[in-house]
């Protein structure tokens, strides 16, 4: 699930999109100067990089994001002042990022400020020694070859003409085995649900193959190898996808057709519902962090519990949940999108205005923040996607669902709460007649099923696990429950 919409820069989101630049030339004879240092975002995140400096030249890589050795522009690399601006080309200068600092006796950095949209951010930064390298983020459970399992890079095709490009991993064995495909979360994601340097869904595969269960994992439509426009796809588009996907995993000659289901995650969650509805194909539903209440209602929520975790007073959370609720009505009330723009742009005047970073600006730069601003959002706001997924009502599809479900939710999980989402899940449930759903909270856990202190997303990166164990027990026990595991075909 998307994180909650906040109408004004934030300086992650800027950074992190900006992994498209012009190429840039580089000089000089002399051994780049490299630093490694920390952006202190709102609300207590921090964006970790690393850059590597000659006199007037430099790249930057952000290793949350996967992006290395990005060119860098303005470049002053040397001596006792560090300047450098992250420009991709064709962006407006607002937008660019533009780091500095003084260089400290020590080799590090004093008084370092990132400067972007208008708002600055402390940096941190160190000189490292010649030959020492940056440090790498940890990430202890992501599975290292040789595998005790096959894998077979596959391609699926789908009705509508594009085709997704995925990896099937199959237990040691004759089979049949039971299967399932792994359904991501929103927003373009690979095979291996990347996400802030973790591969969730490459945990889980390897977790459930080894315990027996074959599973097909591929890259959403339009991102990776997979063809198709993602730009323009809403929940039933990926839900096709998924369909598509899973005839393919049940008419492979290794799967026994009879024990094949669905694992999503958040969205992902949301979108096995959808198939099984209308289909007989998935014999069973695993939903990791699935919705069980509507896009808007969920998002409102969502923002206003993380705004609190963020270090947010209760009053500015409500206040800045109203001003999301009112775009998002809007977009649900089927406002044009001109509406929808007038609407988003109060909201984000009205929160300027009290903003404690912007509320003294200038009137004219105020304004020129809030046109920007509203550019920025508007793509996202108005996108089919948006307007599809806060109109979903989940319970329409789980009324309708015959087959077991599993459905867990983190006790810490801030982006889909577990409280009114498990029971919005076992209300569908019990409505359509399925007595079959088994549902948990579980303890300690956050929305990507790491181990959490809070649940703010902002703790997602510093968290070096990926997949608790406990969760990972929690679905290969009960798919292989569900299923026996191998055995003959029905």
């Amino acid at each position: 699930m998307r994180h909650a919409i906040r109408w004004w820069s934030a300086l992650l989101g800027m950074v992190m999109g900006m992994v498209v630049a012009s190429v840039a030339a580089f000089g000089g004879v002399a051994a780049p100067e490299s630093w490694t240092g920390v952006v202190e975002l709102p609300g207590g995140a921090k964006l970790e990089f690393s850059v590597a400096l000659e006199e007037a030249s430099g790249t930057i890589s952000i290793p949350v994001q996967g992006v290395k050795d990005l060119p860098l522009a303005d470049v002053t690399g040397r001596g006792k002042s560090i300047r450098f601006t992250i420009k991709p080309a064709g962006t407006p200068e607002a937008t660019h990022a533009k780091f500095s600092w003084e260089v400290a006796e020590d080799g590090t950095a004093k008084d370092g400020l990132l400067r972007q949209m208008g708002q600055e951010f402390k940096v941190t930064a160190k000189r490292l020694a010649a030959g020492q390298e940056a440090p790498q983020m940890k990430r202890p459970q992501e599975p290292k070859p040789p595998f005790p399992y096959r894998s077979e890079e596959v391609e699926v095709k789908v009705a509508d003409g594009h085709a997704l490009a995925g990896t099937l991993t199959l237990p040691e064995g004759k089979g049949p085995f039971p299967g399932v495909i792994l359904v991501s979360g929103s927003g373009p994601q690979d095979r291996d649900e990347s996400l802030l340097g973790h591969k969730p869904f490459l945990v889980l595969a390897d977790h459930l193959t080894r315990a027996g269960v074959a599973v097909l994992r591929y890259d959403d439509r339009g991102v990776g190898r997979s063809t198709g426009n993602f730009a323009t796809a809403t929940s039933d588009d990926f839900a096709v996808d998924a369909l598509a996907a899973l005839e393919y995993l049940s008419k492979r000659a290794e799967i026994d057709a009879a024990k094949v289901g669905i694992v999503g995650h958040s969205e992902g969650g949301l979108i096995a519902p959808l198939v099984a509805a209308k289909s007989e194909v998935p014999k069973f539903l695993v939903l990791l962090a699935g919705p069980g209440m509507r896009g808007v209602e969920l998002l409102v929520l969502q923002g206003r519990l993380i705004a609190e975790a963020s270090g947010a007073d209760a009053e500015t959370a409500a206040r800045n949940a109203a001003a999301s609720e009112r775009v998002l009505r809007s977009i649900v009330e089927g406002a044009s999108d001109e509406a929808v723009l007038k609407v988003l742009r109060e909201v984000v005047e009205a929160e300027l205005a009290v903003n404690e970073s912007t509320k003294d600006r200038p009137a004219e730069e105020r304004a020129g923040l809030v046109e920007q601003t509203v550019k920025q959002q508007a793509a996202a706001v108005l996108s089919p996607w948006m307007k599809r997924f806060l109109a979903i009502d989940p319970a329409e599809s789980l009324r309708r669902v015959r087959v077991p479900v599993l459905a867990l939710i983190g006790e810490k999980d801030l982006q889909v709460p577990p409280k009114e989402n498990l029971a919005g899940i076992a209300a569908a449930l019990k409505a359509g007649g399925n007595e079959r759903g088994t549902l948990r909270e579980m303890v300690g856990l956050n929305h990507l099923f790491q181990t959490a202190k809070t649940g703010s997303p902002s703790e997602y990166v510093e968290i070096e696990e990926t997949f608790a164990p406990a969760a990972l027990e929690a679905v290969s026990g009960w798919i292989l429950e569900m299923t026996g595991g191998v055995g003959e075909k029905k």
